[in-house]
């Protein structure tokens, strides 16, 4: 049984899961002039704001590392650190990578909270962890003011057969491998108790099965719907790979009880800021209201696989077009 403090987890945080990232405009304009280093075998750098990087180490072998830590966005401690896990290890599978080895991030309000509820966030992520196959060999930890988790994941993938960011090209399917609105569900979570199994499920279902899937079927292009949320991060892709896309509202599939929680006002924050970021580069047709937008940018945690191409068992949303930007019909 998971230990329970005397307030909810969630209480502790002034944000929950992705949906507290620094916002994409802000992070954009803090890294940009950022280079890093350069050379022949890296293969993925900074450039496209791809979902991890690669480094290649042979002709056939490349390897790709990522991180990725948040606040809770549940109350249940070993969930939290189950979605923790998840949410980190798609990074490599968005890649088209296989992780082989994690570590552990941690930041806990040692005077707080018990160190015995820490304990079950990291049983979580070592759940999650072994599932993937995936050992989680040490750690580091702080003591923080909020509670964080998360994890470092090393990856390695075919150099030929990445998944990337600005790999897309027009006229193409996109397919989603995950039904949009956790992030609703979890606003809801936080501001009222009300628990959602299925949404727990959802974000601790692992993207492995849709990135072979993805391979499998000759994808070149994908990223995870994470913080920025669909728009956010197909607009990413997008520009990085210079076409535009056009979404079919009517395509996009929503967790069970979404889009009752965005009819009752339970959109965070993080949201709000991913719509205002990719409005400039996006065009609504008649019939598409506020709300649809609303739902398109929700901030998910551990959310599906964006794929330019057709994955068989997944849905397709829309289609890449020659030009820029995105339109939602």
């Amino acid at each position: 049984m998971t230990t329970t403090p005397t307030a909810r987890l969630t209480d502790y945080t002034h944000g929950g899961g992705c949906a507290c990232k620094i916002p994409p405009g802000e992070l954009e304009d803090a890294v940009r002039g950022l280079t890093g280093q350069s050379g022949p075998d890296i293969l993925v750098g900074l450039d496209a704001g791809d979902d991890a990087a690669a480094v290649r180490i042979a002709d056939d072998l490349a390897v790709l590392s990522t991180a990725d830590f948040f606040t809770p966005v549940v109350d249940d401690a070993y969930d939290w650190g189950r979605i923790a896990a998840a949410n980190a290890l798609s990074d490599v599978y968005a890649m088209g990578g296989r992780p082989v080895v994690a570590i552990n991030l941690v930041g806990w309000p040692r005077d707080v909270l018990p160190m015995e509820l820490m304990t079950e966030v990291l049983r979580g992520g070592l759940a999650v962890a072994g599932e993937a196959g995936c050992p989680v060999l040490g750690g580091h930890s702080v003591d923080d003011p909020e509670p964080k988790y998360g994890m470092a994941v090393t990856g390695i993938a075919d150099p030929k057969r990445l998944l990337r960011n600005d790999s897309a090209t027009a006229d193409l399917p996109i397919t989603l491998t995950k039904p949009l609105g956790v992030g609703l569900l979890n606003n809801r979570h936080k501001r009222t108790g009300e628990v959602f199994a299925h949404a727990v499920e959802v974000m601790t279902t692992l993207n492995r099965d849709a990135s072979v899937a993805a391979l499998e079927a000759g994808a070149r292009a994908a990223t995870d719907v994470t913080g920025f949320g669909l728009l956010g991060h197909l607009h990413k892709m997008v520009r990085a790979s210079g076409v535009g896309a056009v979404i079919e509202r009517s395509a996009v599939p929503a967790v069970d009880g979404a889009l009752e929680a965005l009819r009752d006002g339970f959109v965070s924050g993080g949201t709000r800021r991913n719509l205002d970021w990719v409005r400039p580069h996006l065009t609504a047709e008649t019939g598409v209201t506020q709300d649809d937008l609303l739902f398109l940018a929700d901030a998910q945690t551990s959310g599906g696989l964006l794929v330019v191409g057709e994955v068989p068992g997944y849905p397709v949303i829309g289609h890449t077009v020659a030009g820029a930007g995105i339109t939602v019909r």
